[in-house]
């Protein structure tokens, strides 16, 4: 908390609710209150002042108790989506609402018989957004959750910037403004840079992250024989009930593949500054990839006909899957747009190959691993960002570093998996080598396959004896003898497709 008093205050509440045998009055907001006290909070503290041991005995003992917070942090946040915010005091309650709900929801999520907690219905909470006396027209306290959050994503001053001038006017209505002006970074289908604001990204972080606790859910459930279970809060974050799904889609992509994390290129400037947009680009890509759950034997397949518009991403298309995130991802088709992601994403991933002179003078990030899976996505649901993807000379910059990662990775076999796996994506078993790569062969040869080599055996790769004769058999359809020498021992140790080598 900001002081050792408010510290000792939260942490009293966090007592007296593990302790109280009978349960607290969802009336007694005295006592409620105490968990989201208006004084600046760090979901450090959070964590450390309410342990994992005291939750499970809350939910044990207690399970009213419990169940009450919950509906009370979620009102907290219904009620600023509502009002939007507009002092420092309800800021800093939407804040701390998140950080507790956030440290309490794995805990419900690992116990069997809370899992349909967050999808019984409150009575009162109609699905009009106003209180309704008729039980059967109640939203269950998943979906207020989640529609708060995106509410709460595009709220001016407190995660955007607002374009209202300053004055003594009211606060801007939520639930009228037009998120789509409200798109976080400039980008894919949004060309206006909004200034950056610290505060801005530090309540985003929060945010994406309560999402993001949410959507692991999946996690906490038994493996099953039926691998077509769909996710309930995904599903229903990315489907039409949330008015906010193209602009967040939007936003989180365009954060990412806009992101530098050199800057100017100062050495040992990250030393020097905080740098709040990283965990903001970290937390956006593990939230774009979950979001990005699919399944093709319930859904219509992601659009990848040849079909262009005059817009971005245009509704006007034949339907394509539930999953709208999906959907956005399926029918991004402008040129300029597919180069905004490569580059974006080929810069991220080189971040940790880049050498200097100084030693460690350039910011290094770490969640390579949420980039290629999410490179694996985007070639995966958008076949002509694939096509472009392996027709642009920026293939390369792609390439060099997943080989550098899966050198890298060889001891760990969890990341080494992403890389064994991430070839048949790129390369699907279905994907025509004579309108992709085989007219390409020559360049792959003297372009990709040497850099490749010098980046894992250094400059013996040519006298490798592996890189030669049994690197591919003679029985596949190679181009040429040279060519056939040339194959790297990798094509077969991490099972390559065929088309690598033809």
């Amino acid at each position: 908390m900001g002081s050792a008093d408010s510290k000792l205050h939260f942490r009293k509440a966090v007592i007296q609710l593990t302790t109280r045998t009978q349960p607290v009055e969802a009336t007694d907001d005295a006592f409620w209150d105490q968990f989201w006290a208006d004084t600046a909070t760090s979901i450090q503290d959070v964590f450390t002042l309410v342990p994992a041991a005291e939750i499970r005995a809350v939910r044990e003992e207690s399970p009213s108790n419990l169940a009450t917070l919950c509906y009370k942090a979620v009102e907290k946040l219904v009620q600023g989506a509502e009002s939007g915010c507009t002092s420092e005091k309800e800021k800093q309650v939407m804040i701390n609402c998140t950080q507790l709900m956030t440290r309490i929801l794995p805990y419900i999520f690992e116990d069997p018989d809370w899992r349909g907690f967050f999808w019984s219905t409150v009575p009162g909470a109609g699905r009009g957004g106003a209180c309704e006396g008729n039980d059967e027209n109640a939203r269950p306290l998943a979906e207020s959750l989640l529609l708060a959050i995106a509410d709460l994503l595009f709220c001016p001053d407190f995660t955007v910037q607002s374009h209202r001038k300053p004055g003594p006017e009211i606060a801007e209505d939520l639930h009228s403004i037009d998120s789509c002006e409200y798109i976080w970074e400039a980008g894919v289908g949004f060309a206006h840079s909004p200034p950056h604001s610290h505060i801005h990204d530090l309540n985003r972080t929060e945010l994406l992250k309560l999402l993001l606790t949410c959507f692991s859910e999946a996690v906490y459930l038994p493996p099953t024989s039926d691998g077509n279970v769909l996710n309930p809060w995904v599903q229903f974050f990315c489907s039409t009930e949330n008015r906010h799904a193209l602009p967040l889609f939007t936003s989180l992509l365009n954060m990412v593949c806009a992101y530098d994390p050199i800057g100017y290129g100062f050495p040992y400037n990250h030393l020097l500054f905080s740098d709040y947009r990283e965990p903001l680009v970290e937390v956006a890509a593990q939230v774009l990839i979950a979001t990005l759950e699919y399944d093709a034997a319930t859904s219509q397949s992601p659009s990848i006909d040849g079909t262009t518009t005059s817009t971005a991403m245009d509704d006007t298309e034949p339907p394509g899957p539930e999953n709208l995130f999906v959907n956005y991802l399926s029918r991004i088709h402008r040129e300029e747009d597919f180069q905004f992601i490569l580059k974006g994403l080929a810069r991220l991933l080189n971040n940790p190959l880049l050498q200097t002179y100084l030693p460690n003078s350039t910011k290094k990030i770490q969640f390579h691993q949420e980039l290629l899976v999410l490179f694996w996505k985007l070639c995966d649901f958008n076949k002509k960002f694939l096509f472009f993807a392996l027709k642009s000379s920026d293939v390369l910059d792609v390439l060099v570093p997943i080989l550098y990662y899966l050198n890298d990775a060889r001891a760990d076999q969890c990341k080494l998996q992403v890389g064994i796996d991430f070839p048949y994506s790129v390369c699907p078993s279905g994907f025509d080598a004579h309108r992709g790569l085989h007219p390409l062969t020559s360049q792959w040869r003297t372009q990709l396959w040497r850099p490749a080599e010098q980046t894992l055996l250094g400059p013996c790769a040519h006298g490798h004896p592996s890189l030669h004769r049994n690197a591919c058999r003679p029985s596949d359809r190679c181009v040429s003898q040279d060519h056939h020498k040339r194959t790297p021992a990798f094509a077969t140790t991490f099972r390559l497709p065929a088309h690598y080598c033809c």
